[in-house]
């Protein structure tokens, strides 16, 4: 995990800022009371909706000042993803969390991935007893970066009340609908690899991805996630020929070393939808 870069100038450079404006997600029926924090402020909501499976569904919305932004779970060439401990927790047996679609975004000498101005993250809470209450305690540990960044930590509970009405479209869906999905759920306008391989030749050895993004190429990427801790370049945008965009990733004589038999994460974004997916390198 990489370090925050100029963290420490945290303390005395930076205040609080509680965010201002409307959050763009519809209310929840429950939430916890918003935790103002530095340039961001955060909060659990609730939905009496279930997923398809028959877990709770919750969520961790974080909004952030103008100018502000968090990472992805993979955060690119600096910074920290977000962390969350459910260890508090009662009545639950597992949650799950779901990051919605992240963008790349440009930073003095590098790239990262992440959000901008706010974001709801799902989460599939699935109780040990469907029949009590679950309380949810979360220690959260995010970055919240700008020209510095600023390590911020706090903890936040809600309980979720089993037989409460279900509410369709509120914020919780509505987040999970900007989650990429898996081949078996894709949409017609989501995005999805027609070519995986690897490649070597005089220029040396690199892995090459074409995507097609049927709901047009607006806003379309691809990140490439490699496990065991394993970092993986940013994917080059070589070129476009009918809605199929083709990308490449430096492979280093090391890092395609390492990347033998190791099966990767593709996931794939664009304006009209975004998938996920798995890739096996030979």
């Amino acid at each position: 995990m990489r370090a925050l870069r100029r963290a420490a100038l945290a303390a005395t450079v930076v205040v609080a800022v509680a965010a201002t404006a409307k959050s763009p997600f519809a209310d929840e029926p429950e939430a916890s009371a918003w935790v103002d924090l530095p340039n961001s402020r955060v909060r659990l909501v609730a939905s009496g909706a279930r997923s398809a499976k028959g877990t709770w569904l919750a969520g961790v919305e974080l909004e952030m000042a103008d100018g502000w932004k968090i990472y992805w779970r993979t955060p690119g060439d600096a910074g920290v993803p977000t962390t969350f401990d459910w260890k508090g927790s009662t009545n639950a047996a597992a949650v799950k969390v779901l990051y919605p679609a992240p963008i790349r975004m440009s930073e003095a000498g590098a790239q990262v991935i992440g959000y901008k101005k706010a974001v709801l993250f799902p989460l599939h809470v699935t109780p040990k007893d469907a029949g009590r209450p679950v309380r949810l305690e979360i220690a959260l540990e995010y970055g919240i970066c700008s020209d510095i960044c600023i390590p911020v930590t706090t903890k936040l509970e809600l309980s979720l009340t089993p037989g409460r009405t279900a509410r369709k479209g509120g914020a919780v869906e509505a987040a999970i609908e900007r989650v990429p999905r898996m081949a078996v759920e894709r949409r017609k306008t989501d995005p999805w690899w027609k070519r995986v391989a690897r490649v070597e030749d005089r220029a040396g050895a690199r892995l090459e991805i074409d995507v097609l993004f049927p709901g047009g190429t607006g806003g379309a990427d691809v990140f490439v996630e490699a496990p065991d801790g394993i970092y993986v370049p940013f994917a080059k945008r070589l070129g476009e020929d009918a809605g199929i965009v083709r990308y490449a990733v430096e492979l280093a004589p090391d890092l395609a070393k390492d990347l033998r038999g190791k099966t990767v994460t593709l996931t794939m974004v664009s304006d009209a939808g975004s998938s996920e997916g798995e890739w096996t390198f030979p």
